[in-house]
This record gives structure tokens, C-alpha cells and sequence, in this order.
């Protein structure tokens, strides 16, 4: 550890922590998530930092001060919130407890050792046995997930028992060696992460409980061996490991010869378990491996600004999708830069992490909001809507020491729940769905969490109370806890994650607990982001990574954010002025100077840009005339009547994982009804689908999986209608659905919402056979515009040659008049 001992980065403040770590601590990074954010209250310059220890009446000074500013807060009267008894917040603990144990006793009963519990219909998910959902099965490997990834929450609550009764069955009936293909970053952070966390834990208690006297270390050897597993991902020539495996073909599997793309979160999200995995057991390779991924991700940063996409592909670098922001596709890759900081002591990973921060701050960061912008184009937005994923980002904000915006946002998020109940998985930049699902997420149990061990304010208990009734309220059914399908309905899910039981019940138990009641330090910890426990005397067990100052990568800049003023952080002082801030008025984003349609010129490269950011496409009239569509949407079309030129369009949404329909291109024919409607298992209908558009309903699993299943069936098209009645294109935002990042999907798949397509059934039951063309809805305006301007033209020369018949032979003017009428009163059959 060459540079441990001066690597107080300018994060932290070194008074306010050194004498909460126990005389063996050498390591400054060592300090925990929890622990070090106490420098938010005690804050020191940023120079400072670089000392390792700060005399007594330094320390005695920073205290009176801070006790200073807590008694002018306190007299002040600033805080509105009321303070939560000691009683209520151990009746909260204790009931966080009980849902744990419902939920955790359901699995047991109705699903062990199937990977996850179905609650409504209390039986266990298994994969190829339970119906399949598509791509999303991947988490499922049938290797007892749920309570591997639930062992050390019942160490945190104390249960010896019930934990080595759980060690003992997975040691007897989980194995690996199974042909099926799993997703690598979920395997890693919980099944690697879950058994590494127990093994700790076991041994830990083994030590100062005097339980488990018979374990010799059997998780650790099912870890390495499934990393083992896990390892043939990582052979490409960048490094960036592939985004799925076969646990016993590795990447031989036939499905996984056209595999190129990754997430960004996907491969950035391996260093802490297998960091850990490499130093219990003095094996290197998978953490020098998880490394080489995270410096190829870090070479392919955009270099103007910092920022990183969200797809990439895993064999060139190349990106795939550049939208960049903090929630789904790339969170936690800027979680684990930050906590190996603070778990390795590599000074490179705070460098990084403080470059990405400022990128984020300055492109994505609206004041409380974060929206994703382009990578290569960070001023143009992406998209009009946030992913609930972003919740964790408040809660790595704090330990970083940045606490104003962590709690912006937070008080933003906390909004968004009260006006939904829950945060949906996605909302627009006015607060409304976008996408209705709530699958009982951590991300901001987790974050309030967090603010509460940094600030020590109730509003954060009472919050997490709030989280908390409104699970037992919405979500608890006969067996766990179901997942919500639609916010708005209220509607249930057959769906318990694992991280239900490893993250959100975990999270809530330790907010109404306190630090010295819990069997564990847990300032001596890093939360993974499964939230499992690794602690941070793996730093001392060796460390095979090397300083980046030898390799001059980096300058001192990349240190440097002091910590703000204190006397600016009180949490409700930051979080008044927005309180109405979604009730009270619409947010809007700032912008420049705006573009008029007065001042717009078709020959103007900016404005041109401009127009193009907005996904808007330009069409020609001629006479220099142009006309505006938004180019992002797709065209259903059809004619009620086989003979007439008189079609109607249906706005329908795109894919990123299908052909692009542009230009002329478009794909005509007959319609058809998948079945089963949803499209997820084998269709029963497959002989009547060949050359035809299938059309499915959304859910139970992937889009995805819906066009490949299509595509094997021979169908032409594929067009996803939404399940959810009166969703309409015309209050909803258009979005595109998104893959798997495996490209084999060669025929076109639209979406089209729940008012858009009854329009297309409703002619459906008059007409027993439907013809429908897709195409782009600006080539069908292109199309409709040229159709009406041949067919004026086709009028006015007609008419004109209806005058000239009429001039001669001369006619009295009575009886010209009279012919001119009767042939302008047919019907333009002959046209």
C-alpha cells in the first residue's frame, strides 16, 4: 500500500474519523460510507486532507464549532420536522423485522430452492420449468438465489440459527454446474457477492459468537468457483467482459456466438467482489481481470466531456448508445468507482469517479433533476423522462460529501412517491408515469439511509416510515410481498425480486436501528450494491493494483472538490424552498436563447441542428416551403377499402433492437393475432404467422423476446400493443423499447398504446383480413403530401382541359355554360 497513508483525498476530512477506526486501521480509505460523511457537518479544507492525523485542540475546535452551528439550528427553530421517538423507531425496526421474516418464510415454505418466489400464485420460479419471461430470466441460474443473496441480512438481525441452518443448505444443494445461460453482472453481485458476504459473517460469528464450529470456508470454494464460471466472459479484445455466460459452456454456447454488447453498468460493476474474492483466496486473476475492464471502460470516456454511454460494444469499444446519465445502463459504474476507492485504496478510482462526478454535475444535473444527455453532445437532452434507478444517486452523493444536491433530489424523488405512492420505474420531466411498474426497489429506502446516518435529521425517519406503511399497504399479499404492475391501478405482479430481501427490508431494518446496538460494526463495512457487507480490511489483505501517478494519468485537479460550507447543510433549509416543487408548479428545464419559427432559416446549419436535436425532420415542399415532423415515431397504415387511396396512420413507437424503417422503406401485409396474446411461450398459431405482422401484448417478459419469438414463427413484423387500458400516444410520451444488446433481430417491431391499436381492432372485427403498412410517420406524411399534390395537379390539368373542349366548336354562351356544369358535376371516377 504505497500511498495509503496520504491518500486523504480532498473528499474528507481525516479529525472527524480517525478515532472511529480501531487501533489496526492504517488505511485512511478505509473509513465507511457512514463514518466518513460526518465530515459533511465537520468539514475541513481540502488541503488539509492530505495530512493523516490533526492534533487534539484542531479536533476539539471543529467539535465546539459544530456544536455551535447545532445549537443556532436548533434555536433557530429551522427544523419543522418532528423528532421520532426512541419507542416508535425501535417498533419500526422490529416491524421491518416481521416483514423480513413474511416474506423471507414464504420463500422458504412455497418456493426453496427454486431462485425466487412467485408470491401471488406461491410457488417457486424456476428457470426452463416456469414460464419463461425471455431475457429477463437471465438473473435466474437455479441456484437458490433469493436466499443466497439473503444470508448476511439474517446475521445483521442476529439469527445465528436460521443463518447456519441457510449455510448448511446451500452448501448441500446449491451447484454451478449448470447449462444454462446467466447474466454476469447479476450473478456477480448476488451470488458472488451473497456468498462472499456469508462466508465473512460466518466466520466472523465463528469467532465471536462461538457458533458454526464446523465451517471451513465451503462459500468461499463455491465462489471461486463460480468465478470461475464467470471468467470466459471476460476474453475479448477490450477486455469488457461479454454480458452473459453459460455456466458450464462458458462462451461456446451457441446463443452467445453473435454476443457484442454490454451496458456500461453491466461491466463496470465486478471490482468489489471480485477484488474480494481475489484476496481471501490468494488467487489474482479475477481481480486483475475486473480492472482491466474498468481501465478499458475508462479509456473509451468521452473526452470532451466527460461522460460515459450507456451500450457499448464489447469487442471494438464502440459505443452502441451514447445517452449518458446516472440511472438504468450505467449507475452502478459510478458506485463501484467510488466504494473501490474506498474498499482498495486506489487512488485512481477517486480520480475517475471525480472527473465522471463534474461531468454529471455540470451536463445531467437540473437542479433537483437528472436527465440524460448525449455523450458526445451534452448540452442536447436524450430523453424526456427519469428511471426510478436514479434513486441511488443521492445516497452516493453523500458519501462522497456533496449533501445539498443528495438532498435536492432526494426531497424531489420523495415528491414523486407521495404524488404515486411509489416511484414508478419511470417518470417524465413533469412528474407524470412514463412507465408504471414499481418492483419494491431499494435504490430509495437506501438513499434515505444514508442522508439519515449523515444529517442525524428525522425527516429521514420519517420518510423511511412512510416507505415502509406504504409496502405494507400496497405490496404485502398472503405469500411476501408482490411487485406492483401499475402504479395507477395498484394493480399486483407475480414478481419478489431477491433484493427485496437482500436490499429493501435490509435497508429500512438499519435506518430505525442504531450503530451500537447491531452485532456488527457496520463503519467497517462497504455496502456493495446488492448491499451486501464487505468489510474494509480486505485493503490489508494485499492490493495488486498500482498507483496512477506512475502512469501520470491523472493531476491534482482530479482531488480537489472541497467540502461546501457547513452552515449552508442543514437538510431542511435545502429542502424548503422545495417543498411545492412538484404540486406547485412544472418544472421546466433552462435553456437558452429559444429558436422562433419566424426566425427559422431551412439553410441555417444551426438552426438545422437545432431542429434535429429535437427529432424533428425537414421536408421540402418546393417554392421554398418546408413542413416539420417529428421523426422519432413509427406509422401503422391502413385502408378500410381495398379500391380507395384514402389510408389512415397510427403513430407507433420504435426499437432499438430491431431494423430501422427508413427512408422508403416500409413492411406491408396481413395482420395477425398471437397466441397466447402475450407472446411469451410457444405459439400455438404458428402456422397461420408465416409471412404475415404478428401482433402480441405487452408483458410477462421481454420485447425482446416477443420478436425473436416472432421472428422464428416467420413473421414479417412484430407490432406490441400496450396492456394498459387507455394509454394513448396522445397524453403519453412515445419511447422506444430497448434489447438485450444482442443483435439478431431482423424483422421491424413497433409499439403502439392501448387507444392507438383498439382504433386498429376496431376496424379488425369489421374486416376479417387486415393489410397494414409500417413505415416512418414523416415518410407517410412525405407520401400522403405527394399523393394529394399528383392528385391536385391531376384535377387542375383535367379542369383545364374541360375549358379548352368547352371553346370549341363555338357554343352560345347559355348552352357553354350549361355543358361546363354538367361536366364539373360528375364525379372524378376516371381521375
Amino acid at each position: 500500500m504505497t500511498s495509503s497513508r496520504t491518500r486523504q483525498s480532498m473528499h474528507y476530512c481525516s479529525a472527524a474519523v480517525t478515532d472511529k477506526l480501531p487501533a489496526s486501521a492504517t488505511i485512511p480509505n478505509r473509513h465507511s460510507a457512514v463514518t466518513l460523511n460526518i465530515c459533511t457537518y465537520k468539514c475541513c479544507s481540502s488541503l488539509a486532507n492530505y495530512t493523516n492525523a490533526v492534533s487534539l485542540p484542531r479536533i476539539l475546535l471543529m467539535t465546539l464549532f459544530a456544536l455551535m452551528l447545532l445549537m443556532a439550528f436548533v434555536v433557530g427553530d429551522l427544523i419543522p420536522t418532528q423528532n421520532m421517538s426512541r419507542k416508535e423507531r425501535e417498533a419500526l425496526r422490529d416491524e421491518a423485522r416481521e416483514m423480513f421474516y413474511h416474506a423471507y418464510n414464504a420463500y422458504m415454505k412455497n418456493a426453496y430452492p427454486a431462485d425466487e418466489l412467485m408470491p401471488l400464485s406461491c410457488k417457486g420460479r424456476y428457470r426452463g420449468v416456469t414460464p419463461s419471461r425471455g431475457d429477463m430470466d437471465d438473473i435466474l441460474g437455479n441456484f437458490s438465489m433469493t436466499l443466497v443473496d439473503t444470508l448476511d441480512t439474517l446475521v445483521l438481525f442476529g439469527d445465528f440459527a436460521e443463518f447456519e441452518r441457510a449455510v448448511k443448505l446451500v452448501i448441500s444443494d446449491v451447484q454451478f454446474d449448470n447449462d444454462i445461460i446467466v447474466s454476469v453482472f447479476e450473478t456477480n453481485i448476488r451470488m458472488v457477492g451473497g456468498l462472499l458476504s456469508a462466508h465473512i459473517l460466518a466466520e466472523y460469528i465463528q469467532k465471536n459468537a462461538n457458533v458454526m464450529p464446523w465451517y471451513r470456508g465451503e462459500m468461499l470454494e463455491m465462489a471461486r468457483d463460480l468465478g470461475y464460471r464467470l471468467l470466459p466472459a471476460f476474453n475479448t479484445s477490450t477486455g469488457i467482459p461479454h454480458a452473459r455466460v453459460n455456466l458450464r459452456l462458458g462462451m461456446k454456447d451457441e446463443h452467445l456466438k453473435k454476443s457484442r454488447e454490454t451496458c456500461t453498468a453491466c461491466a463496470g460493476t465486478i471490482l468489489l467482489e471480485f477484488a474480494a474474492l481475489s484476496r481471501l483466496t490468494g488467487d489474482p486473476i479475477f481481480e486483475a481481470r475486473a480492472h482491466a475492464a474498468m481501465d478499458a471502460l475508462w479509456k473509451i470516456r468521452h473526452r470532451g466531456s466527460d461522460l460515459m454511454g450507456t451500450v457499448l460494444n464489447v469487442h471494438s469499444g464502440d459505443w452502441v448508445r451514447r445517452d449518458s446519465g446516472v440511472g438504468a445502463g450505467i449507475d452502478s459504474y459510478y458506485e463501484y468507482l467510488f466504494k473501490s476507492y474506498m474498499l482498495l485504496g486506489d487512488d485512481k478510482y477517486l480520480a475517475r469517479f471525480n472527473r465522471h462526478y463534474n461531468a454529471v454535475m455540470k451536463y445531467v444535473s437540473e437542479g433537483p433533476m437528472l436527465l440524460d444527455v448525449l455523450m458526445h453532445r451534452p448540452h442536447a437532452k436524450s430523453r424526456n423522462f427519469m428511471d426510478a434507478l436514479l434513486a441511488f444517486w443521492p445516497g452516493l452523493q453523500v458519501l462522497s460529501g456533496d449533501l445539498k444536491p443528495a438532498v435536492q433530489t432526494h426531497e424531489m424523488l420523495y415528491q414523486v412517491m407521495q404524488m404515486h405512492t411509489f416511484i414508478p420505474e419511470a417518470f417524465t420531466i413533469d412528474f407524470q408515469i412514463h412507465w408504471g411498474q414499481h418492483h419494491l426497489r431499494p435504490e430509495f429506502i437506501e438513499s434515505t439511509y444514508f442522508l439519515y446516518r449523515a444529517t442525524g435529521d428525522h425527516h429521514y425517519l420519517q420518510v423511511g416510515k412512510k416507505a415502509l406503511k406504504t409496502l405494507q399497504k400496497y405490496a404485502k399479499v398472503a405469500c411476501g410481498y408482490a411487485a406492483v404492475n401499475d402504479v395507477r391501478t395498484g394493480k399486483h405482479e407475480d414478481r419478489m425480486d431477491s433484493f427485496v430481501l437482500s436490499e429493501t427490508f435490509k435497508y429500512l431494518f438499519l435506518l430505525f436501528s442504531d450503530p451500537q446496538d447491531l452485532i456488527i460494526d457496520i463503519d467497517e463495512f462497504v455496502f456493495t450494491t446488492e448491499a451486501h457487507l464487505l468489510p474494509l480490511s480486505i485493503a490489508q489483505l494485499g492490493n495488486s493494483t498500482f498507483s496512477f501517478r506512475q502512469a501520470d494519468e491523472h493531476n491534482v485537479l482530479d482531488f480537489m472538490r472541497t467540502c461546501p460550507s457547513s452552515n449552508k447543510l442543514f437538510p431542511e433549509q435545502v429542502r424548503k424552498p422545495l417543498r411545492n416543487f412538484i404540486t406547485g408548479s412544472c418544472p421546466r428545464t433552462p435553456t437558452g436563447k429559444r429558436l422562433r419559427a419566424l426566425d427559422f432559416q431551412a439553410n441555417n446549419a444551426d438552426h438545422l441542428r437545432a431542429v434535429y436535436d429535437m427529432g424533428i425532420t425537414m421536408v421540402s415542399l418546393g417554392d421554398g416551403k418546408v413542413r416539420l415532423f417529428h421523426s422519432f415515431y413509427n406509422a401503422v397504415a391502413y385502408t378500410v377499402d381495398d379500391n380507395s387511396n384514402d389510408w389512415t396512420a397510427i403513430m407507433a413507437g420504435p426499437s432499438h433492437f430491431s431494423p430501422e424503417l427508413t427512408g422508403e422503406n416500409f413492411v406491408e401485409g396481413e395482420i395477425i393475432m398471437a397466441t397466447p396474446f402475450r407472446a411469451c411461450t410457444e405459439l400455438s398459431n404458428t402456422k397461420l404467422i408465416h409471412n404475415k405482422i404478428l401482433v402480441a401484448e405487452r408483458g410477462d417478459c421481454t420485447f425482446v423476446s416477443k420478436a425473436r419469438l416472432a421472428q422464428a414463427s416467420g413473421a414479417k413484423a412484430l407490432i406490441v400493443c400496450d396492456n394498459i387500458p387507455g394509454s394513448s400516444g396522445e397524453t403519453l410520451p412515445m419511447f422506444a423499447m430497448s434489447g438485450d444488446g444482442i443483435d439478431d433481430v431482423t424483422i421491424p417491431v413497433v409499439f403502439m398504446y392501448s387507444q392507438e391499436f383498439s382504433k386498429l381492432s376496431t376496424v379488425l372485427e369489421r374486416k376479417k383480413q387486415l393489410n397494414v403498412r409500417i413505415m416512418q410517420m414523416v415518410e407517410f406524411k412525405r407520401w400522403q403530401l405527394a399523393r394529394e399534390s399528383r392528385l391536385n395537379e391531376t384535377i387542375s390539368t383535367t379542369k383545364a382541359t374541360i375549358v379548352a373542349s368547352t371553346a370549341t366548336p363555338p357554343q352560345s354562351a347559355e348552352k357553354a355554360d350549361s355543358t361546363q356544369e354538367d361536366k364539373e358535376s360528375k364525379p372524378d371516377k376516371e381521375l
